[in-house]
């Protein structure tokens, strides 16, 4: 698959080249460049691609009162509303003028593991209200998971560890892997007045794979201490996803390795897009790669687990659930 369709200088991997060391080469570039990169002839289906895409306008395209019934609970699972989101609030007048919907791990309620912060239940529609839309998405939730294992095997190799150093039980053998689809409003951006589809932000775990209809909104700065920032719009790739690396992965690499700002800036259409976003397991302890420091390069974080950093920036972004209290059916 080709990617010269692309406006930006983003380099592009196919996980089908035989040619491990040039796909190596280049994740590394870009995660020192900008912490983006294309991902294509990754083994998923178009077919699949169109049906995750078609269910989630779908679910989206239900009414309020639909929706709200399955509004995310404390697992974050389900149904955030318009707004419900402020990513930037340094400089956003409301909240993110998109909605959305989190499908994590299946994990039984009966199940220990399920007293986790990010392990339980998900929230699904009915079948009589959507059928198949359960199936397609955990269809879609495995099937990105294996693509996410691949390229983390490639990031492995770029900060010179073993190949299958992310594959660990503790790492991404029990994963925290979050599915959200997205749904932008038709409406204009307006970065001036405080008004953003997303607001600036960096994403908090390893990495993300995102697939985006055709509607160009994502842009990224790849220096965010730059006055003025220069912000960049990332195209879309039929098919393919754009990834990006999280803040997880900075700190663990000792920020050798780039979590960058991006933003959704919309031009009045509707847009959606899928994000998969994949952390290690709850207990993993992100600390400095050995790798990634000397003497003359100290670690720059203290040791912190996955979960608890997790479960902190996802408070500091959402709205109080109790705000919504008095309005879930």
């Amino acid at each position: 698959m080709e990617c010269s369709i692309s406006r930006t200088n983003l380099n592009c991997i196919s996980l089908a080249d035989p040619d491990t060391q040039k796909s190596v080469a280049l994740l590394k570039q870009a995660c020192l460049d900008s912490g983006f990169f294309y991902v294509v002839d990754h083994g998923i289906s178009q077919e699949l691609m169109d049906a995750v895409f078609a269910q989630s306008k779908k679910f989206f395209d239900l009414s309020t009162d639909e929706k709200m019934k399955l509004l995310r609970d404390e697992k974050n699972r389900g149904y955030t509303p318009m707004l419900d989101e402020i990513l930037d609030p340094e400089n956003q007048v409301n909240g993110d003028y998109k909605e959305g919907y989190y499908i994590g791990v299946e994990v039984a309620e009966d199940d220990p593991q399920a007293n986790r912060p990010f392990y339980g239940p998900n929230q699904w529609p009915s079948d009589e209200v959507l059928p198949r839309w359960r199936k397609v998405m955990e269809q879609y939730h495995s099937e990105a998971l294996r693509v996410a294992k691949l390229v983390a095997r490639i990031i492995a190799l770029a900060l010179n560890l073993e190949e299958d150093f992310f594959d660990k039980p503790e790492m991404l053998g029990e994963p925290i892997a979050t599915l959200r689809l997205l749904h932008y409003e038709d409406q204009v951006s307006n970065p001036a007045k405080g008004v953003y589809g997303a607001g600036a932000h960096s994403d908090y775990g390893l990495i993300t794979l995102l697939a985006t209809d055709d509607v160009v909104g994502l842009q990224i700065c790849k220096d965010r201490n730059a006055q003025p920032q220069v912000w960049e719009y990332v195209a879309p790739v039929k098919g393919g996803f754009i990834v990006n690396l999280g803040d997880m992965l900075e700190r663990w690499s000792n920020c050798i390795f780039r979590s960058t700002l991006h933003r959704v800036v919309l031009d009045g259409r509707e847009r959606y897009s899928i994000a998969f976003f994949v952390e290690p397991s709850h207990d993993c302890i992100v600390e400095c790669l050995p790798t990634c420091k000397s003497e003359s390069n100290p670690p720059k974080f203290p040791p912190i687990t996955c979960s608890a950093y997790l479960s902190q920036r996802y408070k500091d972004t959402h709205a109080d659930l109790t705000a919504y209290s008095s309005n879930k059916a």
